[in-house]
């Protein structure tokens, strides 16, 4: 149930301009998801979902770039291939750090590149480290929050 009340989320937030847990909890109610809104809190938070400015300049709710393409399947080969080899996340400042499994770093980077994660500056890969220079402190942070639950949802 969990489960699939998440996927119809990741969809609506796809698809629909959801601005409010409000909102999101009567678009759940109307496809049968009776929930409360402390269980749709739960929700964007264990989705990692963001707000972000929609074209009109209003906010809605959103999928980090870096989760995106992971929605589509069980099991993402990008996704799949980052938990499978970063061993630790961390930031300092506006700099996030990526420790790898030895020799996978370049190979983790280049993957992390075609995804096209939000305000990211550059990277920078060696041997079994990675350092993603961010726009921001919070931009950092909210990468963080994104590498680990995609590690730690192995």
């Amino acid at each position: 149930m969990k489960s699939q009340r998440q996927q119809i989320i990741m969809k609506l937030v796809s698809e629909e301009n959801i601005d409010t847990q409000e909102s999101l909890q009567a678009a759940l109610a109307e496809r049968g998801f009776k929930v409360t809104q402390a269980t749709v809190s739960r929700d964007i938070k264990e989705l990692s979902l963001i707000k972000t400015v929609a074209p009109d300049g209003s906010y809605r709710y959103s999928i980090p770039s870096l989760k995106k393409s992971g929605m589509q399947g069980e099991r993402n080969p990008v996704l799949g291939f980052i938990s499978d080899s970063v061993l630790a996340v961390d930031y300092a400042g506006n700099t996030v750090v990526v420790k790898c499994h030895v020799g996978m770093a370049q190979a983790v980077c280049a993957k992390l590149d075609s995804t096209e994660i939000e305000n990211v500056v550059g990277t920078l890969a060696g041997d079994d480290t990675i350092f993603i220079l961010m726009r921001t402190e919070s931009d950092a942070q909210r990468l963080l929050k994104e590498f680990n639950s995609i590690i730690y949802s192995k």
